[in-house]
């Protein structure tokens, strides 16, 4: 019996230490100070992935990372360059006799100490006409994207300074009855609801 009440005894020092860590953890949380980032607030990001309405399914995962500082109140809350995630929401491809190639993106996740946290945003609209023409919707080029970037980073004549050099980058390729967002294309989202995200230690 003795040897039976040792393993017993054992098993419950560690479920009881288990308890604690995880006590621990979820203190650590609560008392870790949170802020929110407001609807309506720009999300400038920079495609890592590429998305192609023939190949990417609809809810296939893309990322892609902040091109300038996520700011609220002053505050830097994400620094360009944080790991941003969202999902391919439509896509659909043109008929050979009608219609036309369509993709709309979102985004759902932004990444911070490791941890991912969730966001709301609008979407990102492009879509393509089998007579040649193509249309998009919150996509940025030339000095309409370095005056976005100078307006998010407080300097709005610099910025158009830097998009009449470097807007080039942004871009939609359309071939035939597809549409794709190309890896390092610029997207510009706003936040539909309000984002609750850890302030920077």
């Amino acid at each position: 019996m003795q040897n039976l009440r040792k393993p017993r005894r054992g098993i419950a020092a560690t479920a009881l230490l288990a308890c604690i860590c995880m006590v621990s953890v979820w203190t650590a949380r609560a008392q870790q100070k949170m802020i929110t980032v407001p609807p309506g607030t720009t999300l400038l990001v920079r495609m890592i992935d590429n998305v192609d309405s023939s190949k990417n399914a609809v809810g296939s995962r893309f990322s892609a990372s902040l091109e300038t500082n996520l700011e609220v109140g002053g505050v830097v809350v994400a620094p360009a360059g944080t790991m941003v995630y969202g999902r391919l929401a439509q896509s659909k491809e043109a008929g050979r006799m009608a219609g036309k190639s369509e993709l709309r993106l979102e985004l759902t996740e932004i990444v911070l100490n490791g941890t991912a946290y969730p966001v709301f945003s609008s979407d990102y609209q492009v879509s393509g006409k089998s007579s040649g023409g193509r249309s998009a919707k919150r996509i940025l080029g030339g000095t309409g994207l370095g005056a976005a970037i100078g307006a998010i980073a407080g300097n709005a004549g610099m910025g158009a300074a830097i998009g009449a050099v470097a807007g080039t980058t942004a871009a939609v390729v359309q071939k035939g009855e597809k549409v794709s967002v190309p890896s390092e294309t610029l997207l510009e989202f706003r936040l539909q609801q309000p984002a609750s995200l850890p302030a920077r230690k």
